[in-house]
This record gives C-alpha cells, sequence and structure tokens, in this order.
C-alpha cells in the first residue's frame, strides 16, 4: 500500500510479493484499495496527525480490511491483532505499534459512531477521489453514482475463444466438462461463473481461447464488420493496431480473418510490453508484423502505402477499468486527464491521413471520462470534414450496455467501462 500511494502501479507492488503469497496478498490489496477512501477517512478521525507512510499504510490496510464486518475476510479482533503483530516485526513500523494498537482498539470499541461520522464525506462514501467523483457527476449525471458503485464491485472473468480454434459452443461445453460453469457473452465470449487460473483453462496453453473483457471484444468485429471476408484472391487488407500491447485486439482481429486475409501490423512504443504481443501470437498460432515504434511518429515507421483500417485504443486515464485496477483510481491526478486527452488528439492527427479514402478508424478508450471520448471526437469531427462517424456504441459504463448517443441494439452485460467512435473517411 505505501508502495502504490507513493506512484507505483498495483500490477508492479504485487509482483514485489513471492509467488506463493501473490494470489491472497493481492485479494486483500485489491479489498484494501476499494475501501481506502473510507478507511483515510477513519483514520483522520483516530489520529491527530498523519503517522509517517509505512504506519500509515499499515493502520489503513486494516481500517479497510475491519471496517465493515459484513465483508470482513477476517474477524476484526483478529485483523486489529495481526496488524499490531506485523507493526512489531518490522523495524520500520516497530516503534509505532503502540499507537497503532491504540487506534484500532479504540475503532473497535466506537466502529459504528465513527463510520457514521465518516458516512457523509463523499470520499469516504464512495472511495474515489473528490475531483474524480465531480467529474463522473458533470459526465454522466444520471449514472455516476452507478459508476462509482459498479467500480467497487470485482469484476468478471470473461474469456474470448479463439474461432480459429473452435466455437463458442464447443467450448462452453469443454468448460462445464472441466466442472466451470459459464455463459455466453457477444458472438465469441463467455463469462465464468468463477474466475479461475488460466492454467485451469481447458487448451488455453494451446489457444483455445484467451481472457478479455466483454467491452474490449468489441473492437475487432465494429473495425472490421463490412470489411470481410475479402473477396477470393484479392490482396489482404492492411490493419494497424496503433497502440497494440499486450495484443488481445491484434488476435481478435486475427481470428476474425480467414488465414492470409489480414496483413496486421502491431505497433507498441515499449519494448518490454511489445514482446507480450509475440507471447499472445506465439501461444494463439498467429502471425503480426510487431514493430517498437511511436504511433504517433509514423515518419520512423510507416511504409506511405494507406492503411484498410486502424484501430487505435489510445493511452488514457484506465477510468472505465477500476473494478479490475481499482490503484487507478488512487495514482490518477486530475491534470492527468487533459494531458492524456492532449496525447489522444496528437494521435488521432498523425494517424488519419494514414487511413485510405473510404477506409476506416476505430477510436477507443477504456475510459468513462467525456474528455477522452465523445468530447475528443466531437473536436476530430470538427477539424476534418472528410471523417464522418459510422453507427458506434460510444460511451458504455461499467456494468452496462446503455449509451445515450450509440446505436440501440448494443447487447447489455457486465463489462467494463469503455467509448468506441468508429470513423470513415469520405473516398475523394
Amino acid at each position: 500500500m505505501a508502495s502504490i500511494r507513493a506512484g507505483t502501479s498495483g500490477s508492479v507492488a504485487f509482483e514485489a510479493v513471492e509467488p506463493a503469497l501473490r494470489p491472497g496478498v493481492q485479494s486483500l490489496g485489491f479489498q484494501v484499495l476499494r475501501w481506502l477512501g473510507r478507511a483515510e477517512a477513519l483514520r483522520r478521525h483516530l489520529a491527530r496527525r498523519t503517522p509517517p507512510p509505512l504506519p500509515d499504510a499499515l493502520l489503513c490496510t486494516a481500517l479497510a480490511l475491519a471496517w465493515d464486518a459484513s465483508h470482513a475476510p477476517y474477524e476484526p479482533f483478529t485483523l486489529v491483532d495481526q496488524a499490531v503483530e506485523a507493526a512489531k516485526r518490522n523495524p520500520a513500523t516497530r516503534a509505532q505499534a503502540s499507537f497503532i494498537n491504540a487506534c484500532l482498539r479504540r475503532f473497535l470499541r466506537e466502529r459504528d459512531e465513527l463510520v457514521a461520522a465518516t458516512d457523509s464525506e463523499p470520499v469516504a462514501q464512495w472511495n474515489h477521489p473528490r475531483w474524480w467523483i465531480e467529474r463522473l457527476k458533470r459526465d454522466h449525471p444520471r449514472e455516476w453514482q452507478r459508476v462509482l458503485a459498479a467500480d467497487n464491485a470485482q469484476a468478471p472473468m470473461t474469456l474470448r475463444v479463439n474461432v480459429r480454434k473452435t466455437t463458442a459452443a464447443s467450448y462452453l461445453t469443454e468448460l462445464e466438462a472441466a466442472g466451470l460453469g459459464a455463459t455466453r457473452v457477444g458472438p465469441s465470449g463467455l463469462q465464468l461463473a468463477r474466475a479461475r487460473p488460466v492454467q485451469q483453462l481447458p487448451g488455453f496453453a494451446d489457444g483455445a481461447c484467451s481472457v478479455q473483457d466483454g467491452a474490449a471484444q468489441m473492437a475487432a468485429p465494429l473495425l472490421l464488420e463490412g470489411l470481410l471476408p475479402a473477396r477470393p484472391g484479392a490482396a489482404p487488407l492492411r490493419v494497424l493496431d496503433a497502440c497494440a500491447a499486450p495484443g488481445g485486439k491484434t488476435a481478435h482481429l486475427l481470428e476474425m480473418a480467414n488465414p492470409g486475409a489480414l496483413d496486421v501490423t502491431a505497433l507498441e512504443i515499449d519494448a518490454v510490453r511489445s514482446r507480450r504481443i509475440d507471447d499472445t501470437l506465439a501461444r494463439l498460432g498467429l502471425e503480426a508484423k510487431v514493430l517498437v515504434a511511436d504511433a504517433g511518429r509514423p515518419d520512423q515507421w510507416w511504409d506511405g502505402t494507406p492503411f484498410d483500417a486502424i484501430l487505435l485504443d489510445a493511452p488514457c486515464t484506465a477510468s472505465g477499468i477500476v473494478r479490475r485496477h481499482p490503484d487507478v483510481r488512487w495514482l490518477r491526478r486530475e491534470s492527468d486527464t487533459a494531458q492524456l486527452a492532449a496525447r489522444q488528439t496528437a494521435l488521432l492527427a498523425a494517424l488519419w491521413p494514414l487511413v485510405r479514402p473510404g477506409g476506416r478508424l476505430l477510436y477507443c478508450t477504456c475510459s468513462v471520462f467525456r474528455e477522452e471520448g465523445s468530447q475528443q471526437i466531437d473536436a476530430f469531427l470538427v477539424h476534418n470534414t472528410n471523417a464522418r462517424l459510422l453507427p458506434s456504441p460510444g460511451h458504455l459504463l461499467p456494468q452496462s450496455g446503455s449509451n445515450a448517443r450509440g446505436v440501440p441494439d448494443n447487447a447489455s452485460g457486465d463489462h467494463d467501462g469503455f467509448f468506441y467512435a468508429l470513423l470513415e473517411k469520405r473516398p475523394r
């Protein structure tokens, strides 16, 4: 917790835990992150001054796990006892062990009064930074409370079946035979009744399926619908996945087409992350041209031949995937949104000239903020009169398929927050 508060992403912080303990630590850590706003509010009532970072992280961890007895992973008295024991064992917190003990014992005595005293504080009630809450109120005035509540729930584990190897119906039968319950979601998606390690999934190592949220599974069909199948003997469609790591959407594009029907280039600016694209494609038995390059600098990598279709899954605040990454809300700063929106604008401007007349660009972000979604596209359309907005989902909110400006027949489901805009370049 201290590491995350200092700016380290949760995925990196949890990687530092020894493998045997990591699943349990991550499970507890996610619960703490989902209730950190409440824990910090309680700590302010218990301590006049903010303790040093490490003792404060330990104290808030215990408060986040114990404040609601109905959701506590252990008895509150056990949590208090073990938090104090942990403080005593660590040289960096040993001097504050008595202080932590006093705060937590008082919390147990006065829990109902202390919780009631924090109920009126928005950050404690919703467990998001105040600026985040206010932005959601502006962006989604009728839905903001539901979005915040959804962020604090555990996301389902959703699979994308590799239709090059099997069908969703056949793989559902395999799951059921293995004692794994699941339901159909979308054309090739299956939502597991309970999350499982991928090693337990039939054929996972051989590429039978991938883990991918239902909202993310919309990207490839949106981009390719009407472009496939290509005419027999026709040249393969040139497709660019502009920000491709870890490769899930790249793979989905290839899975949807017959072998040789697509010529896919996958870009990733980070060399380490680009290797994950290679690993993903190798496991699924797929091939693409993977380049380590900046999508915003086509002069450094583009061969001059226009693309039939471009997928731009742009860098964003990740405000739509807080269910899966509960650290995001505490890592982001209000200024990040404008900075990322500027990067998105630059990427759109750099990549749009690479689309052939009559071709398409699908812009998407895993964000629920309008500055990274509808406002971004409204501005793009004003400045690019050769662009036409095709029917698109628009803003998809967590656990909802409803949207205000998209097509009415999008299937609802339990998915992350996303934004989609499909743009067509008008022929000359």
